[in-house]
């Protein structure tokens, strides 16, 4: 590549020559991380040598300190080395549904939604709630959020499925137990060098007014905005802004997101992935479940991962599933 960016005539195909320096970079990048984390491997092997024949026993214990750190970074490198598709580094646009359940599905999607938020936060996206249908009497009926950061797509691309609860409901009078679902799908935001075609005569755009919770999610004016694209059946909306401009804008980027997530699934069989997750959202169709009565337990079906501390993992702490879940793709691809 770097050969090939010296040519004569490198530059008169812009749009090109930018991707070829764009995976280029990507390229150094891998391999200087890889000289970097051999270099302080080979620089602790040195001082455990000398530490040892030394008998210091304080530069020892530094020295797991320094190990323990090394063993992160190269559990972070082995993990990108997984998300290798074209989309997996692009921003994400995440929906959830409350799905079988009245009141209690809508109250299960929202504390997803509060899951979500917590683990972007965690992983440094920035978040932005585009959408928000609040439920009949609590909780969201449906709500979608962009994240933007680096393989913002490729992580959440694990969470695309059913989602099953099982708690004593707190609007159960009898304080029985419940189950309630709700669904989530995740589509990579699409970047202004994916190019997709939509014909102005394929859309239908109706304003309405904003529904949400006031300030805390969107701002009730007249400036929403809904989409629906006639060829597809596909109907996205957006409401987050004040500005009808500025949501017409986000709807159409939701928009081509789905576009470009079918057409994806027309070029690539492994895509079918996503497809096969649609299912009814009811009994079981789930990916995970969350049992909170009568013991406390969450289990990823895909993966058998199971973790004990149901607080930790509702408060956002949910990588663990994302990487099995991934690891297990990249193992069985």
């Amino acid at each position: 590549m770097e050969k090939l960016s010296l040519k004569e005539g490198f530059w008169s195909d812009t749009e090109k020559a930018t991707e070829v320096l764009r995976e280029k970079n990507s390229l150094l990048n891998g391999i200087n991380n890889w000289k970097k984390q051999k270099k302080e491997f080979d620089d602790l092997v040195m001082l455990f040598e000398m530490a040892t024949a030394e008998n210091d026993y304080q530069t020892l214990e530094s020295l797991q300190a320094d190990l323990a750190r090394l063993q992160t970074s190269l559990k972070e490198m082995e993990f990108l080395r997984m998300l290798g598709s074209e989309q997996d580094p692009l921003n994400v646009i995440m929906s959830i549904h409350a799905g079988a359940g009245g009141t209690e599905a809508q109250d299960w999607a929202e504390m997803l939604l509060r899951m979500y938020l917590r683990w972007a936060e965690r992983k440094g996206f920035k978040a932005t709630i585009i959408d928000y249908q609040p439920g009949d009497e609590a909780g969201v009926k449906s709500v979608s959020l962009t994240l933007e950061g680096p393989y913002a797509y490729g992580y959440a691309k694990a969470e695309i499925g059913i989602h099953r609860l099982v708690r004593i409901s707190p609007f159960d009078a009898g304080a029985r137990r419940h189950t309630s679902f709700a669904s989530v799908f995740a589509y990579p935001e699409v970047s202004d060098k994916i190019v997709v075609e939509i014909d102005e005569k394929d859309l239908r755009i109706d304003t309405f007014r904003s529904s949400g919770a006031g300030g805390q999610h969107v701002n009730k004016t007249d400036s929403a905005i809904r989409i629906t694209h006639f060829p597809t059946g596909i109907v996205v909306q957006c409401q987050n802004e004040r500005s009808q401009h500025k949501n017409k804008s986000m709807a159409m980027k939701y928009l081509k997101a789905r576009i470009y997530e079918l057409k994806l699934q027309e070029q690539n069989e492994k895509l079918q992935e996503i497809n096969k997750t649609k299912k009814d959202i009811a009994w079981g169709s789930q990916i995970r479940s969350y049992v909170l009565h009568p013991y406390k337990l969450i289990k990823d079906h895909r993966t058998n991962l199971e973790v004990g501390n149901v607080t930790r993992v509702l408060d956002g702490d949910i990588d663990d599933f994302i990487e099995s879940y991934l690891l297990q793709c990249s193992r069985s691809g």
